[in-house]
């Protein structure tokens, strides 16, 4: 299998997240009460973020509504037009039920909890996706941003995860393809992977440029909201079965 591949259809670059036992979870009861070890196959995840030119390209093929107005904030965008300087920027504003049109579109899926955990941590568990310690420097918060909220996707290299993931911790929460269950961790640890049903909520995990707290930009921290709500603290990365 490639490390590296680019999906022609929206052109995201994708990296090779080797199959293997890891070690996930946190200290807190949301997060297993503890690391555990989970076995995943090999897939492939998003070097970075979606960003605002490939959901222009998704929007302009299919005429879906653009990002709009919401809860938080504004949307960068004014109809199909946004700021150049915003190109590389991640796309915000999008809820969970838009971001699995673009997968849809773009024959992708979004990541699991666990497999967006994986990508960020690596095999061995980090608390974030540069180490144990946390180090305010290496990610986008509200402490580290300027007049814009969001940054350019590459930045911040230092704070890769150790796949050469780019931004895990900070710039936007990213939404994750399960359901939202606060016991999902818990069942983890004994091997039962089943779904839960009848949950409102979907995940969101790795802080944004407006959390401050360094618990929010930990691996395990787990984070979550209704689907359709379009925030301009989320968006989403793209993951893909082997």
């Amino acid at each position: 299998m490639e490390y590296l591949i680019k999906n022609k259809r929206d052109g995201s670059i994708m990296v090779l997240i080797h199959g293997g036992k890891s070690l996930a979870g946190g200290l807190s009861k949301n997060e297993g009460g503890g690391k555990f070890e989970v076995e995943l196959p090999p897939f492939y995840l998003g070097i970075h973020t979606i960003t605002n030119e490939q959901y222009l390209k998704f929007v302009e093929e299919t005429g879906y509504k653009p990002p709009v107005k919401t809860t938080f904030g504004l949307s960068p965008w004014e109809g199909k037009n946004f700021s150049a300087e915003l190109s590389e920027h991640p796309v915000v504003c999008v809820s969970w039920f838009d971001a699995i049109e673009y997968c849809n579109w773009a024959g992708l899926r979004l990541p699991t909890e666990l497999e967006w955990e994986k990508g960020a941590c690596g095999f061995e568990g980090r608390e974030y996706p540069w180490g144990n310690d946390w180090d305010e420097t290496l990610c986008r918060s509200r402490k580290t941003r300027t007049h814009e909220s969001t940054t350019y996707v590459w930045d911040y290299p230092e704070g890769c995860s150790p796949f050469g993931l780019y931004q895990m911790s900070g710039n936007v929460w990213e939404w994750c393809a399960n359901l939202y269950d606060p016991e999902a961790y818990l069942k983890y640890r004994e091997k039962k992977f089943e779904e839960s049903e009848g949950s409102d909520f979907r995940p969101l995990r790795g802080g944004c440029w407006y959390s401050e707290n360094p618990v929010s930009f930990r691996c395990a921290f787990r984070f979550f909201d209704k689907p359709d709500v379009n925030d301009a603290r989320y968006g989403f990365r793209v993951a893909m079965s082997v």
